[in-house]
Formats: C-alpha cells, structure tokens, sequence
C-alpha cells in the first residue's frame, strides 16, 4: 500500500474536477465579444464587420496573454464564404491567419459555396 504524502495542489486522476475547473477558469473568456464563439463568424458586407471580428480576436489574444495561456494559431484559419466576399485579412497577436478555401467542422467539410462533404 502506498504511504501518504503532503501535497500543495493535485486533481484525483478520473475525477470530473479537472474539467470543471478548467470550465470556471474560461468562463470570462468571452466577455465583450460580439461574434459568435466557438468559432468567430461574422458577416462581414461592410468595413464595420471586419473591425468586429478583428476586435474580437485581439480581445481573445489579450485574455490569452493575461491567463498565461496560448492559442494554436497553426489551427487557425479565415474561410471565406459567399459571393462578393473582399476577403479581409485578420491577426491574432502579431502574426496574420491563413486564408483557407474549405473549413473541417465535426467531420464535415464546407468550402466557400457552402457545399458539404
């Protein structure tokens, strides 16, 4: 049988705590933000949507960098979807996010026509 031992901070392996923690500890990740998210969408017809979306990112970066946490930016990515799109550029911190021609969400892919595969 294994002795005891002091511990400053531990999480029971298999508990539900962990993500329950980690829940409260992201839950003011979205406050302000006006896109939705789990995903930033936006429309973005006028010059107005994409300042939206760009403020949305950098508050997201900002909250990232006041929590000491990061975000993959090589799993970012900006679909752009519909006619007349003027494919505005975005940035997440310093570096620019890819522009990509199909976007994978739950096993499915939909590119720019909104075809899904």
């Amino acid at each position: 049988m294994s002795k005891w031992k002091s511990m400053i901070s531990d999480i029971p392996q298999g508990s539900v705590l962990g993500p329950v923690l980690f829940n409260i500890f992201v839950s003011n990740m979205d406050s302000g933000i006006k896109c939705t998210l789990s995903k930033l969408y936006g429309a973005v017809d006028m010059l107005e949507g994409r300042v939206i979306i760009q403020r949305d990112l950098d508050r997201l970066e900002r909250w990232a960098c006041a929590n000491l946490m990061k975000f993959s930016k090589a799993k970012c990515n900006v679909p752009h979807v519909g006619q007349g799109n003027p494919k505005h550029s975005y940035r997440l911190g310093e570096e620019w996010i890819e522009s990509s021609p199909e976007e994978k969400d739950l096993g499915v892919l939909e590119d720019k026509k909104l075809n899904m595969s």
